[in-house]
């Protein structure tokens, strides 16, 4: 690492520790605790406070598409803080973010042609579920307000979209609109019961959402929204034909369908939104962040079906606002950076995701030869390694609190950042990533779980 990119790492430390309040802490150690401390990045690649060069295995969190340090993002970073570094969106319109909505309505399947931009995922689905009550309001339906959603989702950390997380860790101790929320069951196929086939488990996924409809009655259920990949849920990919009998269901009910694409969006998947290219459905409404702007500047939006708009514009209520917006809306910075991102995945990146798919997904299959390791699965390049404590029940191991941090520290002492989740790890690098690199980050996955197999058989935790 270069004197130019280093950080005082001991001081950095210490000021996390005593001023720094992190992400999801503990009450334990909320306020009083630093986290793996990072000084620079350049393609697939950063660096750690021990000197130590590290595959970014997650991407950052699933957002580093282009890759760390593209002097072409950090070029024109500056050239538009130079230009217009902040316009107000309530009275003033700036030229990148008019030129990146008509970019990504062209992106954007079906109908989909107009954006609303916000400052990331959390508040593109916040600002999606708000557009959604207001609809219906304006339209004269204030009972259609319930929305279904899933265990296992995630969908971010403002109030509504937290109320729709499907986690049972993030909502012990928070509170939640649950009210609204109709939860459904995980559509996760490795967890169906033994006896049931695939095509059988969806079946019954679909009757289940159907049968939800009419227990509450259409007239109360305003929308369903779903990851087209659970990503943090573990990088759950749902049974064929599961979300085109889902969309036909919500279309008979007058139910709108909402995708989050804040994970699949700009490239992940290999293309520019997954919904119709993947899953051969068109939403409603597309939620994205996160590779909108690689993760050079916080930045996320929703993309809307012209026929809502139309019915808005339509109502006996031209008067009614949809009185929602955000300070940093349409922010010229954001919007010129995802502008230049664009041009990256249209050249050549999100041709070369789909070619270098194959490859990732061999790379990381292989790792079911470990006695540990129950299924690995995923899409594009998104991949989950599962760990269970046998193969028959598919339990997961009961430290599973630990087993993922396990294999993380592990992997990180042989060069490979991880994303443990529980008794899972998941894998979503940079699109850039080469073959040679997708062997590096497979070998250390394969020694790092296997040392983790030592240690609990050693400490009497698992025998395998």
């Amino acid at each position: 690492m270069s004197e130019k990119h280093a950080i005082p790492y001991e001081n950095a430390t210490q000021d996390a520790v005593d001023h720094l309040i992190q992400p999801w802490p503990s009450a334990g150690s909320i306020g009083a605790e630093s986290r793996g401390m990072l000084g620079a990045g350049e393609g697939v690649y950063v660096h750690d406070e021990k000197g130590r060069k590290l595959i970014d295995g997650p991407a950052g969190m699933w957002c580093t598409n282009v890759g760390h340090r593209n002097e072409a993002l950090a070029d024109v970073l500056k050239e538009q803080a130079m230009e217009l570094s902040y316009n107000s969106p309530w009275y003033t319109t700036n030229e990148p973010s008019a030129e990146l909505a008509r970019r990504i309505a062209g992106h954007a399947p079906g109908d989909l042609d107009h954006v609303f931009f916000t400052t990331g995922g959390s508040t593109a689905v916040e600002s999606a579920l708000r557009f959604v009550q207001f609809y219906n309001n304006v339209r004269g339906l204030e009972a259609k307000k319930k929305i279904i959603c899933r265990e296992g989702g995630y969908h971010g950390s403002t109030y509504l979209s937290a109320s729709l997380n499907g986690s049972q860790r993030s909502r012990n101790w928070m509170d939640f609109a649950d009210e609204m929320m109709i939860r459904l069951s995980c559509p996760d196929p490795f967890r169906r019961p033994r006896d049931m086939s695939l095509e059988d488990f969806g079946d019954q996924l679909v009757a289940e959402f159907a049968d939800a409809v009419r227990a509450h009655g259409p007239e109360n259920i305003a929308a369903f929204i779903g990851e087209p990949i659970m990503a943090s849920g573990g990088v759950i990919v749902p049974p064929d034909g599961y979300f085109q009998a889902i969309r036909d269901i919500c279309t008979e009910n007058d139910i709108l369908f909402i995708v989050d694409e804040v994970v699949t969006g700009f490239g992940r998947l290999g293309h520019v939104f997954a919904s119709e290219a993947c899953f051969d459905v068109v939403p409603d409404i597309i939620t994205f962040a996160k590779g909108v702007t690689s993760g050079y500047f916080p930045l996320g939006g929703m993309v809307v079906s012209d026929r809502l708009l139309a019915n808005l514009r339509t109502s006996n209520h031209p008067e009614a606002m949809y009185a929602h917006g955000l300070t940093y809306s349409s922010h010229p910075i954001g919007c010129a950076v995802a502008l230049k991102n664009l041009d990256i995945l249209e050249e050549d990146l999100l041709e070369y995701t789909r070619g270098i798919t194959p490859y990732f997904h061999e790379k990381m299959k292989a790792l079911e030869e470990l006695e540990l390791v129950g299924e690995v699965r995923g899409m594009g390049l998104m991949a989950c390694i599962e760990c269970v404590a046998d193969r028959e029940s598919h339990n997961p191991i009961r430290l599973d609190t630990e087993v993922g941090n396990r294999i993380d520290k592990h992997c990180q002492e042989l060069g490979l950042l991880v994303r443990p989740l529980v008794h899972m790890c998941v894998m979503s690098p940079p699109l850039v990533i080469t073959r040679d690199q997708i062997d590096s980050m497979a070998g250390i996955l394969h020694e790092g779980i296997s040392r983790t197999m030592r240690d609990l058989r050693q400490e009497g935790i698992w025998q395998g």
